[in-house]
């Protein structure tokens, strides 16, 4: 059954973009984050039957641990997907929590493994490795992390950490584990440690060669890994609506604001990023220049980093896209929209339900 998941926005939110940007401390934040304001977009996720909702990380975003484990307790059955780097904490200690965590709550755990892809953002804190040299300490983070979970006492050397007898001492269950990224070594890792490899929304032929080579990677290791998608949706009664809402986001993106987000791109070295990046590269600055194909739009790449792609159109035209993405081989979503606490009524009550009449 393909799997519905929400956002919590957590550096803030509002009815624009550009309301809350990670790590824009100039910009005016309409909704600050709060454990209630979150609580209460979790608790309409998961009135509307969202399995889980991610929560971010990054130096814009308030710590996702925390945040997960207070709104967890404001909920009945949402799983938090706690966001967190392979540089924030030892591997055999993520054990550690994600098994109290998972121990806590009734295992309503998920855990999402980001590598990092802004050396600035990274070497601020403390992290000096280069783009290949993450993804060499993150390959190790997970293969201790999962065997942790095998309860066997084990030794490991590598070029990034060394442990001897690990384990977890209280039995729980091991946590779903997504990981996303678009470089090689990232469908490599993904392929041998996560059960979900998540993707951002591209054009249609780049996603079917995405998701056929993370198969193929996983085939090899003798295992199956979730091709999962993360897209914003602007979903209304009418095509005509839900495009005068990207109008709306569009105009909110002042000169300024455009700059800012362009110079902090080019600091990244994220391969999922520079797609991102190239989608825009040569489109005007009008709403339906950036519509990249049918329904999907890349205005917030503009200003937005990581997710940049939305799908737009009337209920019945985004439930098809996402059908399609379906098709594809997509079996989790990770939608989100602004403001997230009146999106996810929308989106739950109007866009899911088709979906799932058109792929029962």
């Amino acid at each position: 059954m393909t799997l519905f998941h929400w956002f919590l926005p957590s550096s803030g939110d509002g009815r624009n973009i550009t309301d809350a940007l990670d790590g824009k401390a100039d910009v005016s934040i309409a909704r600050p984050v709060s454990i209630k304001y979150l609580a209460e977009v979790a608790q309409a996720a998961e009135n509307v039957g969202f399995v889980g909702a991610l929560t971010p990380t990054g130096t814009g975003c308030d710590e996702a641990w925390i945040l997960g484990s207070a709104v967890v307790q404001h909920t009945q059955r949402i799983k938090p997907i706690i966001a967190f780097r392979p540089s924030s904490i030892a591997p055999a200690w993520a054990a550690h929590t994600a098994a109290t965590f998972q121990r806590m709550t009734d295992n309503r755990l998920i855990v999402n493994i980001v590598t990092g892809g802004n050396p600035t953002e990274q070497r601020a804190l403390g992290d000096f490795l280069s783009h290949d040299q993450r993804y060499e300490r993150t390959d190790e983070f997970l293969d201790i992390f999962n065997r942790c979970f095998d309860y066997e006492p084990f030794d490991y050397e590598g070029e990034h950490y060394k442990v001897e007898q690990a384990s977890l001492l209280i039995p729980a269950e091991r946590p779903p584990v997504y990981f996303g990224g678009a470089s090689a070594p990232a469908v490599e890792i993904a392929a041998k440690h996560a059960d979900c490899y998540l993707m951002w929304g591209e054009p249609r032929d780049q996603l079917i060669d995405r998701v056929a080579r993370i198969r193929a990677a996983a085939k090899a290791h003798g295992r199956k890994v979730n091709p999962g998608i993360r897209l914003l949706i602007i979903a209304r009664d009418t095509a005509e609506e839900a495009w005068a809402v990207a109008d709306r986001l569009l105009e909110s993106m002042d000169d300024t604001t455009l700059a800012q987000a362009r110079d902090y791109f080019s600091k990244m070295d994220s391969v999922g990023q520079s797609r991102m990046t190239a989608l825009i590269e040569n489109a005007s600055l009008t709403t339906k220049d950036l519509e990249i194909e049918p329904n999907l739009w890349a205005g917030p790449a503009l200003v937005r980093d990581g997710a940049g792609t939305a799908v737009v159109g009337s209920y019945d035209e985004v439930a098809a896209k996402l059908a399609d993405y379906i098709d594809i081989g997509f079996e989790e979503f990770i939608l989100s929209g602004y403001p997230h606490l009146e999106e996810a009524y929308r989106v739950g009550e109007e866009v899911v339900p088709r979906v799932r009449r058109l792929r029962p």
